[in-house]
């Protein structure tokens, strides 16, 4: 069967999956993994020689809007500094009906979107309904879609961020300040940056602890996004073992949560201190904050629902605006 798959490019994705949007979007798919109308296996990493980059592959069934895809994304840490991405990739989604494929959708501006949308519709979830003072870790991309995804569900009037390296954090802090139109202050060090924070966002690449248990205040909500393996973590064990933790998935957290598996290796959480997924909250199966001053603990892994769910909706508002560049595949047959 002849197919026309559309191509959308990473300009276009920004365009056509506004945060706000892909809030909902990701709180849809969440739901539906929570209510058995998503499969999503675990994802797949091909190594290459030395661990010096990989190949990741993340599949899912999205039952909702018909469809299935897959993102492949390539991590290359060497890339940092130089004129290339350090993950670079695309998502490619079928219909089910038939199997035909429909799209290929760049995949670093998803990621960066829905990664971020799914900290929002967490936040929206577990943080205090007053929840303002923001403290973010990293200085990257994801710290950008994060600092917008706050913006949209909690009322946040001050801004800390910090980097391991601080001529990018300053960097940072200029350019969201101006573009956002309130303060984005440095800080000196991840303490100083969480101090008094009612809401912290983890978006390193750090192997080992930049958040330490001993500093969260009460009532304080985290979400971890940095780590996706289970040989790296952000947070302590102490952090993990004082907060009431949820997920977006318990199979992946047990199989490839590195903030969760060291701590539990260490003996300071077992494998009930996961509480839910936020999915099961979104479905009224669960609930999250049952007080002001608790600490809850999002932990972010990325599932490939998101991705597919997200990839369908930039390719339904390509097609309504005749964006993104058709190509046809296969051979023409009578």
């Amino acid at each position: 069967m002849d197919s026309d798959v559309l191509v959308i490019g990473g300009e276009d994705v920004e365009r056509l999956l506004p945060m706000h949007a892909c809030i909902d979007v990701m709180a849809q798919a969440l739901t539906a993994l929570a209510t058995s109308q998503a499969e999503v296996p675990l994802r797949t990493l091909l190594w290459l020689p030395e661990r010096r980059g990989l190949l990741g592959m993340m599949p899912a069934y999205y039952a909702p809007a018909g469809v299935m895809g897959i993102k492949v994304v390539s991590v290359m840490p060497g890339n940092h500094g130089t004129r290339y991405d350090a993950h670079q990739g695309a998502v490619l989604l079928f219909e089910t009906a038939h199997g035909c494929p429909l799209g290929l959708v760049d995949a670093s501006a998803i990621t960066a979107i829905r990664t971020a949308a799914v900290s929002a519709v967490a936040t929206r979830l577990l943080a205090r309904d007053d929840a303002h003072d923001l403290a973010i870790l990293g200085s990257g991309i994801q710290a950008t879609t994060h600092l917008e995804s706050m913006l949209c569900v909690r009322p946040i009037d001050r801004v800390r961020v910090w980097s391991r390296t601080p001529a990018h954090a300053e960097r940072f802090a200029r350019r969201e300040s101006e573009r956002r139109g309130l303060v984005v202050s440095v800080a000196e060090s991840a303490e100083s940056a969480i101090s008094n924070a009612d809401l912290i966002c983890t978006t390193t690449s750090a192997k080992e602890p930049v958040l330490l248990g001993r500093w969260l205040a009460a009532g304080t909500h985290v979400n971890a996004v940095g780590s996706s393996v289970r040989t790296a973590r952000e947070l302590d064990a102490a952090a993990v073992a004082r907060a009431r933790l949820f997920v977006d998935r318990r199979e992946s957290t047990l199989n490839e949560a590195g903030d969760f598996l060291l701590a539990k290796v260490e003996g300071a959480v077992t494998d009930d201190h996961i509480l839910c997924e936020i999915g099961e909250i979104l479905a009224g199966r669960a609930t999250g904050r049952s007080s002001a001053s608790e600490i809850t603990l999002f932990e972010s892994l990325g599932l490939g629902v998101e991705d597919v769910a997200a990839a369908h909706y930039v390719l339904e508002r390509a097609r309504a605006e005749r964006k993104g560049t058709p190509v046809r595949l296969g051979a023409s047959r009578a």
